[in-house]
């Protein structure tokens, strides 16, 4: 199934997105021939009354975390909104009002009515949106470093980390119609990391995605005592890959996700955007 439909998520607190995201958001959109949706919260700091009434000033500093919120979540959508008419993408913005906590739960809802949610995974603090998103949603997540990029968002390499899964299959079957648009698709799968069922599954793959018209390079890599993450953020690095595609693993109890140990690794500090489904 094509790609017609993303949803772009613009946190507001407490930093706000940066415009970099925004502008790997329009591209994707602009490559796929898309309609590209961006929501933003009006975010309010839920404290106990208890808290309020005996805290002298902490009121007003709830309030104006409040009005700060507010204030970057309308300059995010206009921003969003000036750089989709500028590329002359198909586009609408939502901005929604809620408590800090109700947000993951906010944007998953708006998640499963998409083909695909870019969310952003900023360094200083924890990745809580993207999890949930990326565990909720039963849909694709692509997955950005808020990091400035060093050149607009492109297809040219992508990086298909495999290894036979059900997670890593789920992905890849999402990733088609992007994989459909790059110019070099690698097939990469770490060995002597863990076991791999069968040593005909990239070959295999090869010819699945050859089928869809994508052209198809199989690799092997030893990881020779690495963790699996750093075998692949190496990777990106020697081939200058544009995107990841992986399967993600962890499950939700208690509203803490355990996670895998790659999937940990890559959602910490992202290298490039990561294609993740679960």
């Amino acid at each position: 199934m094509a790609i017609k439909d993303i949803l772009l998520t613009l946190p507001s607190y407490p930093d706000p997105t940066p415009v970099s995201v925004i502008d790997r958001g329009v591209s994707l959109a602009s490559l796929l021939g898309a309609h590209i949706t961006a929501i933003s919260c009006e975010v309010h700091v839920q404290v106990p009354g208890s808290f309020l009434s005996g805290a002298g000033n902490l009121g007003a500093i709830v309030a104006s975390e409040a009005r700060k919120s507010k204030s970057n979540a309308q300059d995010l959508l206009a921003a969003f909104e000036s750089a989709a008419r500028k590329s002359g993408v198909l586009h609408e913005i939502i901005l929604e009002n809620c408590l800090t906590s109700e947000v993951p739960d906010l944007l998953v809802e708006y998640a499963r009515l998409r083909d695909i949610t870019i969310v952003p995974v900023p360094e200083s603090y924890d990745q809580w949106h993207a999890e949930a998103i990326i565990f909720g949603a039963g849909r694709p997540t692509l997955v950005v470093p808020e990091a400035p990029a060093a050149r607009p968002f492109e297809l040219n390499r992508v990086i298909v980390a495999w290894d036979f899964s059900r997670a890593a299959a789920r992905a890849v079957s999402d990733a088609i119609p992007i994989l459909e648009k790059a110019r070099e698709v690698c097939v990469l799968t770490v060995t002597n990391e863990k076991t791999i069922p069968s040593r005909r599954s990239s070959s295999e793959l090869a010819k699945n995605l050859s089928r869809h018209g994508i052209e198809v390079v199989v690799e092997e890599v030893d990881a020779a005592g690495r963790a699996i993450g750093d075998v692949l953020a190496a990777q990106i690095a020697v081939r200058s890959a544009d995107l990841l595609v992986m399967g993600a693993y962890g499950h939700s109890r208690l509203r803490e996700f355990v996670l895998g140990g790659a999937t940990r690794s890559i959602l910490t500090k992202p290298p490039i955007p990561v294609l993740c489904s679960h």
